[in-house]
């Protein structure tokens, strides 16, 4: 399995931005997909954006995030990074960085491996 360590929340105001990070440990981590999710208070844990296993690789993002937020990665370096731009109140969550194994998936449960989270906090 990998192990995941998220960074880079914060609270902001809306229309700003924030660049989430993800270390992973771990000598497979290349081969793995790599995922976000988030959970609002009240709610279920809903996917964001992943990324396959190579660099050049297919993304996929939910609509909700499509055009604004943007996942890339740096096998080099163990990290996955989340690019949230133009944020929006309803972006407020704890962001999760996860691991799979599939191809692209969008199910948590495809995602045996998480992180602790990150708190985004987005004020009107």
């Amino acid at each position: 399995q990998v192990q995941l360590v998220e960074s880079g929340g914060g609270l902001v105001q809306a229309g700003d931005s924030l660049r989430l990070s993800c270390a992973a440990s771990g000598r497979t981590f290349s081969s793995y997909t790599m995922g976000w999710f988030r959970q609002a208070p009240g709610k279920e844990r809903e996917f964001v954006a992943a990324i396959a296993w190579r660099i050049g690789g297919g993304t996929d993002y939910a609509d909700s995030v499509k055009g604004r937020f943007t996942i890339s990665r740096d096998n080099a370096n163990n990290a996955v990074y989340l690019q949230l731009n133009s944020l929006k109140p309803e972006d407020t969550a704890v962001y999760y960085c996860a691991a799979s194994p599939l191809v692209v998936p969008r199910d948590p449960k495809a995602f045996p491996s998480w992180g602790q989270g990150t708190q985004v906090t987005v004020s009107s």
